[in-house]
């Protein structure tokens, strides 16, 4: 009898786990008439990034478009600072010397593009300049390359700074004159709007020639 009953087993030596209303052990599966297991807190979020990767690029994004409205806000105001204080204490007086011959100070007002050109297309200068700012902001939204938030943002830095002075300056508003006073030996004279727009023309070709797209995507041509 007592050979059967170990054989066969008793009501006390049942498993834990088999007896009804028992809980499972931490990592084991419930039976057929348990409840199910309820996945992990890491397992629910890889399935959440698996089911929305554009969700992790959002801040990415958001981050690069952060960059280009700083840079863009910080060379605006180096530009307009600058202007502001050509105007009162350089307007009207001699050329300030900087290095001899070679760079010196001297207000103008220039009416054409960058570096004094195209003195008659004023209008169009600044109809072409409202443009390149719409196309940068529209950009923006499909910006993932930080050196390209760089660029675009010395470049709406720059654009803004020129169209401040077309709308705001004399003779009148789209036909307003640029405060240039950055004078180099044998060279146009230009301003900090200038500079800044050169210098994202610069980087641009640059990532171009890389093959660097806003996107954050590689080509190879």
């Amino acid at each position: 009898m007592a050979e059967a009953e170990r054989i066969i087993g008793t009501p006390d030596d049942t498993p834990e786990t088999e007896r009804p209303g028992a809980r499972s052990a931490p990592g084991e599966a419930s039976g057929a008439d348990g409840p199910a297991a309820a996945p992990g807190a890491s397992g629910e979020a890889d399935a959440r990034r698996t089911a929305d990767p554009a969700g992790e690029e959002r801040p990415r994004r958001g981050r690069r478009i952060a960059v280009l409205f700083s840079v863009a806000a910080f060379a605006y105001a180096l530009d307009l600072v600058s202007k502001l204080l050509v105007v009162a204490k350089l307007e009207h007086h001699a050329p300030v010397r900087v290095v001899g011959d070679w760079l010196q100070l001297e207000a103008i007002r220039n009416s054409g593009a960058a570096f004094s050109f195209g003195e008659a297309y004023t209008v169009i200068f600044t109809v072409i300049a409202a443009a390149v700012i719409v196309v940068i902001v529209r950009l923006a939204r499909k910006l993932y390359s930080l050196p390209w938030a760089v660029a675009l943002g010395l470049l709406l830095g720059g654009a803004l700074g020129n169209l401040t002075d077309r709308i705001f300056r004399s003779p009148g508003v789209f036909k307003g004159a640029v405060v240039d006073f950055i004078s180099p030996k044998h060279f146009a004279v230009f301003n900090l709007a200038d500079s800044a727009i050169v210098c994202g023309g610069i980087l641009i070709v640059l990532l171009s020639f890389r093959g660097l797209d806003p996107d954050g995507s590689v080509h190879k041509d």
